[in-house]
C-alpha cells in the first residue's frame, strides 16, 4: 500500500523533507516512488505538485496525519484538519502527575488545618 508521507533530509538540528510516494512499510534509506514537494519546518515553506498529489491519492496513495494537514492547509485537498494524536513520554506523566502510581502509607497524613499528624 502507497502512503504519501514526509521523508527527513538536511543535516543534525537543521531538518527538511521531502514529501514523497513511497510504500507504507519501506525504511528510511529506501529510494520513493515518486517525489512531490518539499517542506522546511524552519521556514514553514511548503511546496507540493498539486497535480500529481491528486493523481496519486487518486490512485490509492494515503497521506499520513501531518501531510493531510499540511495540503488542508495549503489548499490541495478539502475538508477538515486531523487531529494529531502524540504518546507522552514517560516524562511527562511523570511531571503532570498523571498514571504514575503511588505506594499507599508512604505519604504522611495531613489533619484538616494542614498539620502533620503523628502516627
Amino acid at each position: 500500500m502507497l502512503s504519501i508521507r514526509l521523508q527527513r533530509t538536511g543535516r543534525k538540528h537543521q531538518p527538511s523533507y521531502r514529501l514523497v510516494v513511497a510504500e507504507r512499510r519501506s525504511g528510511l534509506g529506501t529510494p520513493p516512488v515518486e517525489n512531490l514537494g518539499l517542506y522546511n519546518p524552519f521556514t514553514k515553506n511548503f511546496e507540493a505538485e498539486k497535480e500529481r498529489v491528486v493523481h496519486w491519492i487518486k490512485v490509492g496513495a494515503k497521506p499520513t496525519v501531518t501531510v493531510h494537514n499540511l495540503l488542508v492547509k495549503k489548499g490541495i485537498l478539502d475538508g477538515p484538519k486531523t487531529p494529531v494524536k502524540m504518546k507522552k513520554t514517560i516524562k511527562e506523566e511523570a511531571s503532570t502527575g498523571e498514571n504514575v502510581p503511588s505506594v499507599s502509607g508512604t505519604e504522611p497524613k495531613k489533619t484538616d488545618a494542614g498539620e502533620v499528624a503523628s502516627s
